[in-house]
Order: C-alpha cells, then sequence, then structure tokens
C-alpha cells in the first residue's frame, strides 16, 4: 500500500499538470470505486470544475475544486493516479479517467479495485472515517519529540501497531514502520511502557529521518506504485529490513528474522531490535 513517501510523491508529480485545470469530463469503468455521491452525480458536480490546489493527509490525497467542493483519494493497495496524453493505450484495470482541458487524461487505475474516490464538500469529511480522524503529520514542525511523548504516555501496547495507528501518526505503513524501527533499534513488539527516554528520542528521529529520506528517494517501488508520471521510486534500494526475511542484517550480518504483529509481516534483526536492551 502506498505509504506518506509515495502518497506525497504523487502529489508533488500530479501539481504541475493538474493545478489550475479545469475538468472538462469523466469517464467511470467502474462506479464501485465511487464512495460519494452516487456515480451520476459524481459526474456532474465534477463536470466543468476547475483544481484550485492538492494537498495530502496521510495516505489520503485532496484535490481542492472551485466552487467549494473537494475530491478525495485513497490509493489503497494497488491503485495509481497519472497523467498521460490520451493516445496511450488504456489499461484494463484503469477504471476512472478525467478529461482535462490541456487535452490530458488523467486516470485511476487499480488492479485490485480497492481504491476509493469522494467528492465532497471542503471541509466535510464527515462520510469518510479515516480522514476524520487522522492524527499528527510526522514530517510537519507540529508534530515535535514532546508530541510524540506525550502520544506515548501512559500506553502499553506493542510500538509496531502504534506506528500503524493512523489516528495518532498519519501515513506510516508497514514498510516504514519497520525500518523506522530498525532505524531506531526497537524490537517490534516492545512494550511501550518499557520505553526508556532515550529511546523515545531514537524513535522520534527515525521517524523523520527514514520518511524524509524516502519521500527525496520519491517513494518505495516493489510492485505497483509509480508516480503520476508513471516513475518509480527507489527507496526500494535503501531498505535495510522490510521485504529481506533470512537475509543478513547490513550492520551486524545476523539473518533477519520474521514475525507477525498485529496481524502484519514484520521483520527485524534480532541482535540489534532485542526484545529487552541491555542494560
Amino acid at each position: 500500500m502506498p505509504e506518506l513517501p509515495e502518497v506525497e510523491t504523487v502529489k508533488k508529480s500530479l501539481v504541475p499538470y493538474l493545478k489550475g485545470q479545469k475538468i472538462e469530463n469523466v469517464k467511470i469503468f467502474f462506479t464501485g470505486i465511487i464512495k460519494q455521491p452516487t456515480p451520476i452525480l459524481f459526474k456532474e458536480r465534477i463536470r466543468g470544475r476547475t483544481i484550485v490546489d492538492l494537498e495530502r493527509r496521510g495516505k489520503y490525497l485532496l484535490f481542492f475544486l472551485d466552487g467549494g467542493l473537494t475530491l478525495v483519494i485513497h490509493l489503497r493497495m494497488t491503485g495509481q493516479l497519472t497523467v498521460c496524453s490520451g493516445d496511450v493505450p488504456i489499461s484494463k484495470h484503469t477504471h476512472l479517467i478525467f478529461f482535462l482541458a490541456s487535452q490530458q487524461e488523467w486516470r485511476f487505475t487499480d488492479v485490485r479495485k480497492l481504491g476509493l474516490v469522494y467528492l465532497v464538500p471542503t471541509g466535510n469529511w464527515a462520510c469518510i472515517h479515516g480522514l476524520n480522524n487522522l492524527g499528527y503529520e510526522p514530517l510537519a514542525e507540529e508534530f515535535t519529540l514532546q508530541v510524540l511523548g506525550e502520544l506515548l504516555r501512559g500506553r502499553k501496547g506493542k510500538i509496531k501497531p502504534f506506528l500503524l495507528d493512523q489516528s495518532k501518526i498519519a501515513g506510516i505503513g508497514n514498510i516504514y514502520a519497520d525500518e523506522i524501527l530498525c532505524q531506531a533499534g526497537l524490537h517490534p513488539e516492545r512494550t511501550i511502557n518499557t520505553l526508556r527516554t532515550v529511546e523515545v528520542a531514537k524513535l522520534y528521529r527515525a521517524i523523520k529521518l527514514i520518511l524524509k529520506e524516502a519521500v527525496v528517494c520519491r517513494g518505495t517501488s516493489l510492485r505497483d506504485y509509480v508516480d503520476g508520471r508513471g516513475q518509480k521510486g527507489n527507496f526500494q534500494e535503501r531498505l535495510q529490513v522490510y521485504g529481506r526475511k533470512g537475509e543478513p542484517c547490513y550492520e551486524c550480518q545476523t539473518p533477519l528474522e520474521r514475525i507477525v504483529v498485529a496481524g502484519r509481516g514484520t521483520v527485524f534483526c534480532p541482535r540489534c531490535q532485542k526484545l529487552i536492551p541491555n542494560g
């Protein structure tokens, strides 16, 4: 699933092609992707609208339109948003096409048909539960070490599920949770209330570092992810643990192990990320 770095990259890559563009028409091939309003109303309301601005919140993309409407899209597992010329063959997995005044086409392709598309009054996110309940943006200035400490205070759960909780910190998924914990030297099953002050500080620095590096690398392309121009990211070349079960840790050469935490496959180094740390 595209996470914060991938969704941020998609947003940035789409800005030059979408901001200020008028949506002249829309074609829906799979109506199930339209969650709000009905497909008929969706087409009626979006036709003729101009895209005023683009924003990312967590894993959601928000396209602010004139007339007080916002197009909200979640890519889920395999969604792709790309801009191309009309002579590019349409994939059998393309479910939505916006025809732009620039004569280009903005396409939503989704192999697994899990993507979510909403057209709602700007600021009225009540029908979009995940968006309505998002936590802190981890790369924003407002997300400080003090904020992280407050979020962790009094909790007794495991650290990895906490990182995946979008209502606490928005945008971190399975890939970056594993990479962040590796960078911080924390076992994925470490209980939150056992974290020392210095470890919370390491976790905070790891969150900022890993996500910033991944954005610079334009995300991680392992399967379906591409940006708005169909280009892959390259953070997969820097992955330390994710998807590397059985391979040697780059730091100590110990074989990496895979466990399941909160229903998610999790890879870590048993030596660098001990459940009960020394000291």
